[in-house]
């Protein structure tokens, strides 16, 4: 399989999954709610996929719901050969992902950096000013 026809199947097994959490009665992935599908690696074959999953709860919650969807495995693939129209579904292996919680710790820093900055800027207006 030509590595630009990976990537679309990528993404759109990303897309169909993400479309179908809310349709999951699992407890364990609770409709998708503070999940989500953060990317999907299949194989150049199209044999296999890899799904990332996050969760805004952080990697512990990530894991529980990689269970969840191991149980909805054979309903995704079904879903996902009917909206692709493939013979053959790749098989899907989830995986839990940190990377939501990464970024949100990145993006914290990022602020914190900014009004630091803001407050050092603040102080040297009011020193070239005269004030204290």
């Amino acid at each position: 399989m030509a590595s630009h026809k990976a990537g679309r199947m990528s993404e759109d097994i990303r897309r169909i999954i993400s479309g179908k959490m809310a349709d999951l009665k699992d407890p364990r992935i609770n409709g998708g709610e503070f999940l989500t599908v953060v990317r999907c690696d299949v194989a150049r074959d199209g044999s296999f996929c890899r799904v990332y999953i996050s969760s805004f709860k952080g990697i512990d919650e990530a894991k529980k719901a990689v269970k969840g969807f191991e149980s909805a495995t054979g309903y995704l693939k079904r879903e996902i050969s009917n909206v692709l129209g493939l013979k053959k579904c790749p098989e899907l292996k989830f995986v839990a992902d940190d990377s939501i919680e990464h970024s949100a710790a990145i993006t914290k820093k990022l602020r914190e950096l900014v009004r630091d900055t803001a407050d050092e800027a603040e102080d040297e207006v009011d020193e070239e000013n005269g004030e204290d």
